[in-house]
């Protein structure tokens, strides 16, 4: 009988007209996909891929990171990015705290297109509430800060970096994602970022780089010999990572369509075209497959085989050798590489959209008509050189913002762990160590972190870059 059915299952002020289930169930998963890789993704892979005595520290950072973003998130950040316009470039701050938004339709309100003067497209206004999207896009803010944190590790001051966050999440990320995704200038010239390729691994490429160049570098026998503490729960986060990709980029059309089957499927097949590659190289080039190699292959793949192929040799040239060779690199210290793995791959991305972007696809999910890339005739030339000048905008915004930050911090708090504590690690920085015996079961000692009864021979990634 209807009055046996729960309210809840009717159409009712629980579930109006407008809510599509599925698409809203398949939301809440994929922004929980994203968020696995996070927490616990990154924290165990950020815990077990630096030295044993930063375990402890590594993994803090990107835990603190997750959970300060999401206040910031809810009480300012998620509006500046999605709410409506205060700058080309800017959303306005509000709360995304009030029940009566919470529960109405999901509406990006500054996506309404214009072209010429006249309204060429409505806004974005998937059929979830905004409850939901506030969840799916505080997973992906969180993600790109902890992305960020992977070059500054074994060094950085925690109170520094507990200051930093939320500074970079409202000055540097609000822009970027308002900017490309929320309405924004590049967004209504047609810049296309599907799934943050420029909002998320681009942004925290070049600010990781920038924000190491500040903070300066680990101590010298930590760049000597930097080994990881545990491979296998650098795989076992890795392995979230890689299966949280199904949310990340199968979330972004904001449904459950053809075109999230497509992004997830072309997905998994990148992911492993990249990591293929990266192990081939290091094979052919050094002798061996490299475990941590290949952890780095598999992180930054997000299209099809070429761009798979792209993604897994181009930075891999960069870290590998082109790194070596540039002075002004060596100088700074990127602890996992972080603006290899994310900046050029993610300028990589986001230029080649503008070659290979497909039009049948392009029209599944962008709100813009007649996207398509260079190779397919019409007016992709013109979206090529679109897409490089979004990525310019992206790099100059997050080297001069990111300075800013770290030298306003500086004033007040010094960025990097002084020389002392870097000796000692997780013990001097919490009191904690991430492991109560060493070797044959003796309690740990200091001087097991002493590099020198260590040969000088670079080993693992962290010692690459």
């Amino acid at each position: 009988m209807a009055g046996a059915i729960p309210l809840a299952y009717r159409n009712s002020s629980s579930s109006p007209d407008w809510l599509n289930k599925g698409d809203n169930a398949w939301q809440m998963t994929s922004a929980t996909l994203v968020g696995l890789q996070s927490m616990p993704g990154l924290v165990i892979l950020y815990g077990s891929i630096v030295k044993k005595k930063w375990a402890i520290n590594s993994a803090f950072m990107a835990l603190y990171a997750f959970a300060a973003v999401w206040i910031c998130w809810v009480i300012w950040a998620y509006n500046m990015s999605f709410g409506d316009r205060l700058l080309p470039f800017w959303g306005k701050a509000r709360p995304a705290l009030g029940q009566s938004f919470l529960v109405a339709q999901s509406e990006l309100t500054a996506t309404v297109l214009y072209r010429n003067g006249s309204r060429e497209a409505d806004m974005l206004h998937p059929f979830y509430p905004a409850a939901t999207m506030v969840y799916f896009q505080c997973m992906f803010a969180s993600i790109t800060i902890i992305i960020l944190a992977g070059s500054l590790l074994g060094r950085m001051n925690i109170k520094a970096w507990m200051a930093f966050v939320p500074l970079w999440i409202t000055f540097s990320y609000t822009i970027c994602a308002f900017s490309l995704w929320g309405g924004g200038f590049l967004f209504q010239w047609g810049v296309i970022d599907y799934s943050g390729g420029y909002v998320i691994h681009l942004s925290s490429g070049i600010a990781g780089l920038t924000a190491a160049y500040w903070v300066g570098p680990r101590s010298a026998s930590d760049r000597e010999r930097f080994p990881p503490n545990n491979i296998l729960l650098v795989l076992a986060g890795a392995g979230l990572l890689w299966l949280g990709w199904t949310g990340f980029n199968g979330g972004d059309p904001y449904s459950a369509n053809i075109d999230s089957s497509m992004a997830v499927l072309n997905t998994h097949i990148c992911a492993s075209t990249s990591l293929l590659v990266w192990t081939l190289l290091d094979v052919f080039f050094f002798g061996k497959p490299s475990v941590i190699g290949a952890v780095q292959g598999l992180v930054q793949g997000w299209a099809a085989i070429v761009m798979g192929i792209l993604s897994g040799s181009i930075p891999w040239y960069t870290m590998m050798v082109l790194h070596k060779k540039w002075s002004f690199m060596q100088r700074i210290d990127d602890t996992l590489g972080v603006f290899h793995t994310h900046a050029v791959a993610g300028f990589l991305g986001g230029a080649t959209t503008g070659l290979f972007a497909e039009p049948v696809l392009c029209s599944l999910f962008l709100s813009i008509p007649d996207s398509r890339g260079a190779f397919y005739g019409g007016d992709g030339g013109s979206q090529f050189g679109r897409q490089i000048a979004g990525a310019l905008f992206i790099i100059a915004w997050n080297i001069v913002i990111t300075s800013i930050i770290c030298v306003l911090i500086s004033l007040v708090l010094p960025l990097r762990i002084s020389d002392e504590q870097l000796l000692i690690g997780d013990d001097a920085v919490h009191g904690e160590e991430a492991y109560a015996i060493w070797a044959e079961g003796e309690l740990n000692d200091i001087t097991h972190h002493d590099g020198s009864r260590h040969s000088g021979i670079a080993v693992g990634v962290t010692q690459n870059v």
